[in-house]
């Protein structure tokens, strides 16, 4: 079940994307400079280790694609081990690397917090399901189902982006379990407030539940009629089988001889 190979590519995985992520917000990249440093860590390491664990680097991911069938909810546990560890590491290392140039500098800024976190936690919840929704919607479509070809890592940064760019001043744009709770260890928003949990951890899983549904829906096996591949009766040629029949030879009667 425990496939080490995985369980590396995950850590290393989430520790790039919330060390990266985060990273650009603390260094104050702005709102554009923030969300292409995560899509375009995504879209790489989509490439790196995508064909080694899928590259989930987030638990939303993760349990969507295992409530999909894509993967076991045993292997699930292990891979929400790796991305919250790696997730951590990356926070505290950036924590000391910010208390190494400032003792009084804290990683706030990389903290995925917004205008609703506070003011309207539901609706904060609501905007995190929204778009981890379209996040999880591209990657089983992409990815899962194999429709995006070579470009799926691609696809899966870009909507990560753009679900960043629409929702950074919101909430702060997580879509990810993990990339919260790292920073948030050390920073804002509090580990012990229950709508951190509410907002950064089921609306994330709310979202992705909805997206594995739809997609359950659009790839069903039920076969809608296209009128276009209705063929007419006149062109359809129906060819009868023909079987042999075995004709009954007349039964030679021996005629005996009367001897004379």
């Amino acid at each position: 079940m425990f496939n080490m190979k995985v369980f590396l590519a995950e850590f290393i995985g989430t520790f790039a994307l919330v060390f990266v992520g985060a990273g650009a917000g603390i260094v104050n990249a702005g709102l554009v400079g923030i969300a292409l440093a995560h899509g375009f860590t995504l879209a790489v390491f989509a490439y790196v280790y995508g064909h080694i664990s899928g590259s989930h680097v987030n638990p939303a991911v993760t349990f969507g694609l295992a409530l999909n069938g894509t993967i076991k909810w045993g292997q699930a546990i292990f891979y929400w081990i790796a991305q919250f560890a790696g997730a951590i590491l990356a926070a505290f290392l950036l924590k000391t690397m910010l208390t190494a140039v400032d003792p009084t500098l804290t990683i706030k800024a990389g903290a995925t917090v917004g205008a609703l976190t506070d003011k309207a936690p539901v609706l904060a919840m609501i905007v995190e399901a929204i778009l981890t929704f379209f996040l999880v919607n591209t990657i089983l479509h992409t990815a899962v189902d194999g429709k995006g070809g070579p470009f799926a890592g691609w696809a899966i940064g870009t909507t990560l982006a753009f679900a960043i760019l629409v929702g950074g001043p919101f909430t702060g744009a997580s879509l990810n379990p993990a990339r919260t709770l790292g920073p948030a260890i050390f920073s804002t928003p509090s580990i012990t407030s229950v709508y951190t949990y509410v907002i950064y951890f089921l609306g994330p899983l709310l979202g992705s539940t909805f997206a594995v549904l739809m997609f359950k829906f659009f790839t069903g096996t039920e076969e809608d009629l296209d009128l276009d591949e209705v063929i007419e009766e006149d062109d359809v040629i129906i060819e009868e089988e023909v079987i042999p029949v075995k004709e009954k030879k007349p039964a030679v009667r021996k005629m005996a001889q009367k001897e004379n």
